[in-house]
């Protein structure tokens, strides 16, 4: 599987090294790239996350690393990483803006 990272989750890659390196600029660099690693795992075996449980219709699932959550949706060839969040954020609010 190919993993996509979508704009909204680059985004949040940026926000999140833009944060840390408020405090901690070489730790900044290595988090973001962990999280880039975690994501780009998904391609191997990316049904292994739960679907979100009250949203199940969305296909969407997470997975977490450290205190955030990646958020992704998987079809039959790609692995879309949607947006990358503080676990304590409202998810929802991010996901389903609509909503």
């Amino acid at each position: 599987m190919i993993v996509v990272i979508t704009s909204e989750a680059e985004e949040d890659f940026e926000r999140i090294g833009d944060y840390i390196a408020q405090f901690n600029p070489s730790r900044a660099e290595s988090f973001v790239e962990e999280l880039l690693l975690r994501c780009q795992s998904l391609a191997r075996m990316p049904l292994r996350f739960p679907l979100l449980s009250r949203l199940q219709h969305a296909d969407i699932r997470r997975v977490p690393h450290g205190n955030y959550v990646i958020y992704y949706r998987v079809d039959d060839a790609n692995v879309y990483v949607l947006n990358i969040l503080n676990a304590a954020q409202d998810y929802e609010a991010v996901l389903f803006p609509d909503d």
